[in-house]
C-alpha cells in the first residue's frame, strides 16, 4: 500500500514539473514573439497613417481645383498617435511613439509630398509624417494647433476652400470637426 501511495505522489510531482516546464517554454516563446507582433502592428499603423495623410493631401488638392467654397468631409480613424493640424506653421503632422524603426534614425525621407522621419526618443522612437502647405491652414477659422488623438470612433472632418481672404494673398483651407 505504501508503494501505491508513493507512485501516486510521484505522478503528481511529475505532472506539476512538466506543467511548469511547459509554462516556462510558452513564456520564453512569448518573450521573443510578442515584440515582433507589436512591431508588425506598429508598421501597419504607420502605413495606414501614411495613407491617411495622402488622402488628406489629395482632398486638399481637389478642393483647391474646385475653387472657393468647395468642401469635402473625410472620416478619419486614428488608432495610435496624434494627427496635428497646425495653422501656425501651415502643416499637417502625424506623430507616433513606437519601438519600430520605420526609416533610418535622424534622416528625412520623402514619399510623394510627405516627409517621414524617425527620431530616437528615450528607449523608443518617434515617427513623424509631415506635409507642409503653401496655403493658409486654419482650424475653425483660427490659426492654431489642433491635435486629434486616438479614439474609439472615427472623426468626421470638414475641409473647406475659403478662397483668398481680403487680408491675405494665399488660399485659406479650413478644417472643422463635424
Amino acid at each position: 500500500m505504501d508503494k501505491k501511495r508513493g507512485n501516486k505522489g510521484q505522478v503528481w510531482i511529475e505532472t506539476v514539473i512538466y506543467t511548469l516546464i511547459a509554462f516556462s517554454l510558452i513564456a520564453a516563446v512569448l518573450a521573443f514573439v510578442k515584440p515582433k507582433i507589436d512591431e508588425m502592428q506598429d508598421k501597419a499603423i504607420i502605413e495606414q497613417s501614411i495613407s491617411l495623410m495622402k488622402e488628406i493631401d489629395s482632398t486638399i488638392r481637389e478642393i483647391i481645383q474646385g475653387g472657393a467654397g468647395n468642401k469635402r468631409i473625410l472620416e478619419i480613424s486614428i488608432k495610435e498617435g496624434t494627427l496635428n493640424i497646425n495653422g501656425e506653421t501651415n502643416e499637417i503632422l502625424f506623430e507616433m511613439e513606437t519601438d519600430y524603426v520605420y526609416s533610418e534614425i535622424g534622416k528625412e525621407i520623402n514619399e510623394g509630398n510627405l516627409i517621414i522621419k524617425t527620431e530616437e526618443k528615450g528607449p523608443s522612437n518617434m515617427i513623424t509624417i509631415k506635409r507642409n502647405y503653401e496655403y493658409n491652414i486654419t482650424f475653425n477659422l483660427k490659426e492654431k494647433l489642433e491635435a486629434l488623438t486616438k479614439a474609439g470612433t472615427s472623426y468626421q472632418i470638414s475641409i473647406t476652400n475659403n478662397g483668398i481672404p481680403e487680408d491675405s494673398e494665399i488660399i485659406n483651407i479650413n478644417f472643422e470637426l463635424v
